[in-house]
This record gives structure tokens, C-alpha cells and sequence, in this order.
């Protein structure tokens, strides 16, 4: 009895060996599936990964680009502006140095008014005093006359 009793341990040992050998077959079918799978997700990871990296890349160096455009232009802007001004600051010189010129000319033009003035006012006084002697002359031959 103890042979009849072994044989269906050993068999149900055996079964239950065997149904771990199954158990751990599919556990490992199943670990080495999800291997793949995480391996594949990894490689799609890092590609996906890798062009963000380009596309980012790609926007920064457009970026820069724009941004060297902008600052160029306004590099262009800035020139033009201050050439603009230097034109400006040329033109207000040119009339400051034409006013300058009229206010000379009107100063020599005033000096030169005084002095006829002045000698129009002498020869009036001498005129005048020529009047009055000759008046006084003619009075006193009045005078004389008399």
C-alpha cells in the first residue's frame, strides 16, 4: 500500500512540477512579450525624443534667424534715423550760418545807417546854420540899410 500510495504522490508531484513549468513558461513568454513591448516603447520614445530635439533645433535656429532679421532691421532703422537727424542738424546749420549772415549784413547795414544818419543830422545842422547866417546877414544889411 505504501508503493500505491507513492505512485499517485510522485504523479501528483510530478503534475504539479509540470504545472510549474507551464506556469513559469507562460510567465516567462509573458515577461519576455512585455520585454519587447517595453523595449519597443522605449525606441519609439527616444525617436519621438529625437525629433522634438530636431523640431526644437529647427525653432530655435528660425528663431535666431528672425531675431538676427529684427535686430538687423532695426540696426537699419537706427542708421537711417540717425542719418536723417545728421541731414536735419546739416540743414538747421546751414540756416543757423545763412541767419548769421543776414544778422552781419543787417548790423553793417544799421552801422552804416547810423553814420549817414549821423552826417545827414551834420550837414542838416550846417545847413541850417548856413540858413541862419545868411538870415543874420541879411538882417544886418537890413539893418544897415536902414
Amino acid at each position: 500500500m505504501s508503493e500505491e500510495a507513492s505512485v499517485p504522490a510522485s504523479d501528483s508531484l510530478g503534475a504539479k512540477v509540470e504545472e510549474a513549468e507551464r506556469r513559469l513558461q507562460a510567465v516567462a513568454e509573458v515577461a519576455t512579450e512585455s520585454e519587447r513591448r517595453a523595449t519597443a516603447e522605449i525606441k519609439a520614445l527616444e525617436a519621438d525624443l529625437e525629433r522634438e530635439r530636431a523640431s526644437v533645433t529647427h525653432i530655435r535656429e528660425e528663431l535666431r534667424g528672425e531675431h538676427e532679421l529684427a535686430l538687423q532691421r532695426e540696426r537699419e532703422a537706427k542708421e537711417r534715423a540717425i542719418a536723417a537727424a545728421e541731414e536735419r542738424l546739416a540743414e538747421i546749420e546751414a540756416q543757423a550760418d545763412a541767419a548769421e549772415k543776414r544778422v552781419e549784413a543787417a548790423e553793417r547795414r544799421a552801422s552804416e545807417a547810423e553814420v549817414a544818419v549821423t552826417e545827414e543830422r551834420a550837414r542838416a545842422r550846417e545847413g541850417a546854420a548856413a540858413w541862419l547866417r545868411e538870415q543874420l546877414e541879411a538882417n544886418r544889411r537890413e539893418a544897415e540899410g536902414r
